[in-house]
């Protein structure tokens, strides 16, 4: 994919009204410090545009990134971060479940997971939330140039079986710095859009996207 124009377009706060857009959006949700920014950056072929930090919990809104004029990623607040608030934590949330279950354009989304570790409670629980809210999660093992290459299968095998995905359900191994997965990503991301005009099969049938 040849991305000519990424632009930071819409920031939803807990208080704001959705964007009523008119074009397809990719979500992208995961835990504070999973790399989601640095991902994001990676899709849009930009350094900075979604911002990163040193410091995790940091993303409060909805980011809406408008790609060549065509469609969205939605970069959701980051989970699971111990030094925010509880009571901030279960405004993001519903802001979130307002998101996932309001957005008519909301074709799939993508839930970032360490690949370096278990996927833990709060991972499991996003897992179960976006399914139960119609979606079938496509995964994205993050860091994954933190391993051997003959890591990476038995790491995928463990994510697989701590978020207990059915299978056929997509794994995608990523990593920010070698590129790795990225291509894999626009492809997937391209193929729903083909489908696009078959909404109920994008993004929610896991036999669509096997490995």
């Amino acid at each position: 994919m040849i991305i000519k124009k990424a632009e930071l377009e819409t920031v939803c706060g807990i208080t704001s009204k959705l964007p009523e857009n008119r074009d397809p959006e990719f979500a992208f949700a995961g835990k504070s410090n999973v790399g989601k920014s640095s991902l994001i950056n990676a899709l849009m072929n930009r350094k900075s545009l979604a911002r990163t930090s040193s410091q995790p919990g940091k993303t409060q809104t909805i980011n809406f990134y408008h790609i060549n004029d065509a469609f969205y990623y939605a970069d959701l607040p980051g989970y699971g971060y111990a030094k925010v608030p509880v009571a901030e934590k279960a405004k993001w949330g519903k802001m979130i479940e307002r998101y996932l279950q309001k957005s008519v354009m909301l074709k799939c989304v993508f839930l970032l997971i360490d690949i370096r570790h278990e996927p833990s409670a709060n991972d499991q629980l996003m897992a179960d939330w976006i399914q139960s809210n119609g979606f079938v999660p496509v995964i994205l093992a993050t860091k994954a140039d933190k391993l051997n290459r003959s890591q990476i299968p038995r790491q995928i095998k463990l994510v697989r079986e701590g978020l207990g995905l059915e299978k056929g359900s997509t794994v995608i191994p990523f990593s920010s710095v070698t590129k790795q997965g990225r291509e894999e990503i626009w492809a997937l991301i391209e193929q729903m859009m083909l489908k696009e005009e078959e909404p109920e099969e994008i993004g929610r049938d896991p036999k669509k996207y096997k490995d």
